[in-house]
């Protein structure tokens, strides 16, 4: 287990704000966490902890993640839309279009899905092994793999950015996405939290 993982699965998110703490919602999930953790690792993808969570790539692509909301422990896929969901497990979270989410809330019901998690890993590496691209959508925007991690960790933030207007969301998409590398697309987002928060514009005037 590398260092960054095992602070995660002993201390929590590192951006949750209880992160270290026993109200962080990583303490409620950690074995569920744990499990799902040995059910990824003999995949072969690489695990990688990114914006204070564990992620697994392929080719330097993510694949899929684990975290923890407060009501469950998580294997989100990046390009779960793609996926064929023949038990129909996968979850969108709000109005993520790409990403999809199996939720657990016990070691036992994750035991029961073992083998079809599997499968689900083996279809998604495929999936990015083969280079499929997400079907653009009405010629919107596309939102930042970044964000979308933002949004499955933290509920209320994608309810703030999606309660923004069509016109304030497309500027931020557009700021973030401008970024080059992968670390300054989340440091733009970290940065605007705060102001997406208060449900302004990326231009907005918060003095005025």
């Amino acid at each position: 287990m590398t260092k960054e993982i095992s602070q995660y699965l002993s201390m929590g998110c590192m951006r949750c704000r209880f992160g270290g703490t026993p109200r962080c919602k990583v303490n409620t999930w950690r074995a569920e966490l744990q499990l799902l953790r040995q059910i990824v690792l003999p995949s072969g993808l690489r695990e990688e902890l990114k914006w204070g969570v564990p992620v697994y790539t392929l080719n330097g692509k993510n694949v899929l993640s684990i975290n923890a909301l407060k009501d469950s422990a998580n294997l989100v896929f990046f390009k779960g839309v793609l996926l064929s969901d023949p038990y129909n497990i996968l979850q969108q979270q709000g109005r993520v279009q790409a990403g999809r989410i199996v939720k657990f809330r016990g070691t036992e019901e994750i035991e029961k899905h073992r083998e079809t998690l599997h499968h689900y890993i083996q279809e998604a590496m495929a999936i990015e092994e083969n280079k499929v691209s997400l079907p653009k959508k009405n010629n919107e925007e596309p939102f930042p793999e970044e964000l979308l991690l933002v949004f499955e960790t933290d509920p209320a933030f994608e309810k703030a950015f999606q309660s923004l207007t069509p016109g304030r969301q497309r500027g931020y998409l557009l700021h973030f996405s401008q970024a080059k590398q992968s670390k300054t697309r989340a440091a733009r987002i970290q940065k605007h939290k705060e102001q997406i928060l208060l449900g302004t514009g990326l231009h907005d005037h918060l003095d005025d």
